[in-house]
């Protein structure tokens, strides 16, 4: 595969390698050189579960047991 540098700079992943790296429009990629070579990697976000970690409030301060109880029936 082959692609062309625009007069900005930027280039064009043919349809193929994204669809085989499972690029998406807004995926963030890692640029890097090495050893004259242009590598680029998909950059892999943290734990997506810990941005909400500990935001989540039982009501009526309810201990996690009681309250599965209660929705469970």
């Amino acid at each position: 595969m082959t692609t062309i540098v625009s007069e900005k700079g930027q280039i064009t992943i043919p349809k193929a390698a994204r669809d085989k790296l499972g690029l998406f429009p807004g995926t963030r990629l890692v640029i890097e050189v090495e050893a004259g070579k242009l590598i680029g990697r998909k950059s892999m976000p943290g734990d997506p579960i810990a941005k909400w970690r500990g935001r989540g409030r039982l009501p009526h301060g309810k201990s996690v047991d009681a309250y599965l109880r209660e929705i469970r029936g």
